[in-house]
C-alpha cells in the first residue's frame, strides 16, 4: 500500500488547498501527532479514483485532518440525533 506522501504529485499545493469543511471542538484536544492543542479540525473528501478489482468499499469518504500539521487524526463524523 503507498504512503499518503507518495501519492500526492505537488504536496506544497495540496496543503495551501481549503478543507471541504471545518469543524469546532466542544473544548480543545491535544493533536496525538504534532501536540498541537486544537479547537477545531479539518474534514477532507475522499474519492476513489482507481481500483484493480471489484472492491467492497465505499467510493467516497472523508479524513479528519489537524490544522496545524496536516495528518491525518483519528476520528469519526456522525450525526446524533
Amino acid at each position: 500500500m503507498a504512503k499518503l506522501e507518495e501519492l500526492s504529485t505537488e504536496p506544497e499545493a495540496q496543503a495551501s488547498r481549503e478543507a471541504e469543511a471545518e469543524y469546532t471542538l466542544e473544548y480543545p484536544v491535544k493533536c496525538p501527532c504534532c501536540s498541537a492543542e486544537l479547537d477545531m479540525v479539518k474534514v477532507v473528501r475522499l474519492l476513489r479514483t482507481r481500483v484493480n478489482f471489484t472492491s467492497t468499499l465505499p467510493r467516497r469518504g472523508r479524513v479528519i485532518a489537524c490544522p496545524e500539521c496536516q495528518k491525518i487524526i483519528a476520528a469519526e463524523l456522525a450525526g446524533f440525533a
